[in-house]
């Protein structure tokens, strides 16, 4: 007798699957995350580690997102042959369907972020749908379903290659790797697909990362074949590069390297590389006709007991901040904000841009003179929450709209996530203005230091509108300061050397 599979019981499980690793890590990123923690000598590096840690707990605890983006949805799904149903909708839209219960969910709304005709208009679909499905028929009586909620930072530095046969994939690597710059929210994984297709490497690529994380299990054992002994010689090699944690320079840029591989043509070598940020949710259920699947609860007492203090901190209350002041605050120096500052990310630099190009003003209540912009996109709030999780976005997609900032704004200073590029960075030692980090992947904690927010225009824009929020003792770093030195070319070089330099005393 075929297994009976009913529609409801997918819808249920897929949207209980993307609430669960909404909130809770997989148990062995916390792991790894947490012996990378206690072997890390850079100590931007370790507090960067420290406040995802901390936040990762607080999640779990607080059943609250780990990271305001909340992802592109992917799902792997293997349809055993031998399964009859008991549905109306097709299989995609059974899956869509339980996604959008999951973002829809009252007791912990997830951020909508995919907007429809993306060449176009880019209308958010204000639910998440729709997810990126890839489907196999299977033998077998059971509906497996791989669910993972992707955030835009790291899929954006997704890498494709066609190589010739006899070229190296670790020279491509080394050689790649640097490029991606830290907005995928090192330490993390990179995923690799071998052979195939152009197609079908990014896929390989992607599931690679549903893979548990074994790098110190296989180090331990040693390899068994060549694909393990590139794993093995990815992961030393890429960590050597001294990157680090949020790019800010350390021992350990990532915590695993994940390969898949498949035959190819004998005139290609296909290879993709997608990396997996500090946000990394993924969680596998299998539907047996039983009812629904919910995953059991990870033991909490699982999670390091980390209570991180930003020591050494400067309070600055950036209400009484003046240009000339700027000078003071040096690359590296952690900070902790007070005071009111305006938040703006890509539709809304675009749409500013767009109304000064027009000689039009900027909406009443929209002032930027002697004041600080944050690039996020917050989560909505649930119960009694000021705002939802609202941690940084990549600062490097707002470098070409910098200089019409600072030149015509009025604008003192950004907040973000990540390096800013070199246009960003000439705009920033232009206007003598600078440039700080909060930490990618810890948007609950951050969302702690936010104790009043609204919208002050574009509200259509949804989460991408501008909000001015009040922070209390909100932690951030000097990334680039009025010179325009940035800790994210000082600090991976320094650290580059010193990991050089002890392989060679050894």
């Amino acid at each position: 007798m075929p297994t009976l599979i009913k529609q409801d019981d997918v819808i249920e499980s897929v949207a209980a699957a993307l609430q669960y690793i909404s909130y809770y890590h997989p148990p062995d990123f916390i792991q790894a995350m947490n012996k990378a923690y206690e072997k890390e000598e850079s100590r931007a590096a370790k507090d960067a580690m420290a406040q995802i840690l901390l936040n990762s707990r607080m999640s779990a605890f607080g059943h609250r997102p780990i990271c305001q983006d909340t992802g592109i949805v992917t799902v792997f799904v293997k349809v055993g042959m031998d399964i009859a149903w008991q549905a109306t909708m097709s299989l995609e839209d059974m899956i869509n369907e339980g996604v959008r219960r999951a973002y829809l969910n009252h007791d912990n709304i997830l951020r909508a972020s995919i907007v429809a005709d993306p060449a176009g208009a880019r209308k958010n679909t204000k639910d998440n749908t729709p997810a990126s499905i890839n489907t196999q028929i299977v033998a077998g009586n059971k509906l497996e379903i791989t669910v993972a909620a992707k955030g835009g930072g790291s899929e954006n530095k997704s890498k494709f290659v066609m190589l010739n046969p006899s070229d190296s994939i670790v020279d491509w690597v080394l050689k790649t790797v640097p490029t991606m710059g830290a907005g995928w929210c090192p330490p993390g994984m990179l995923g690799i697909g071998i052979g195939g297709t152009a197609d079908k490497a990014m896929v390989l690529a992607k599931e690679s990362l549903m893979d548990p994380l074994d790098m110190q299990e296989l180090i331990a054992r040693g390899p068994k074949n060549k694909v393990e002994e590139l794993r093995i010689k990815l992961y030393e090699e890429v960590n050597k590069l001294g990157i680090g944690a949020q790019g800010l320079g350390g021992l350990t840029t990532v915590l695993d390297i994940k390969i898949k591989d498949y035959p190819t043509h004998a005139a290609s070598l296909p290879v993709a590389m997608i990396p997996n940020c500090a946000a990394t949710r993924h969680a596998h259920i299998t539907l047996d006709g039983s009812g629904p699947v919910y995953l059991d609860p990870p033991k909490l007492e699982d999670w390091p007991d980390i209570h991180w203090k930003a020591e050494g901190a400067k309070r600055v209350n950036i209400n009484q901040l003046k240009k000339e002041d700027l000078a003071q605050f040096k690359p590296g120096e952690t900070l902790l904000l007070t005071g009111s500052l305006l938040t703006g990310r890509d539709a809304a630099h675009k749409r500013i841009a767009d109304m000064f190009a027009r000689g039009e003003k900027l909406p009443e209540g929209v002032d930027f003179h002697n004041r600080f912009i944050y690039y996020v996109g917050p989560v909505d709030p649930v119960r009694d929450e000021v705002v939802g999780p609202a941690g940084p976005t990549t600062a490097t997609r707002m470098d070409k709209f910098t200089e019409m900032m600072l030149a015509q704004t009025g604008l003192i200073g950004m907040i973000g996530k990540s390096e800013r590029g070199p246009t960003g960075i000439e705009a920033i030692k232009k206007h003598k203005a600078i440039y700080l980090m909060a930490v990618g992947g810890a948007a609950y904690l951050v969302a702690k230091a936010i104790k009043k927010s609204r919208v002050v225009a574009f509200a259509d824009l949804g989460m991408e509108a501008i909000y001015e929020f009040e922070v209390e003792d909100m932690p951030v770093s000097v990334a680039v300061d009025v010179t325009g030195e940035s800790v994210h070319i000082t600090g991976p070089a320094l650290w580059q050397k010193i990991i050089a330099g002890v392989k060679a005393k050894s």
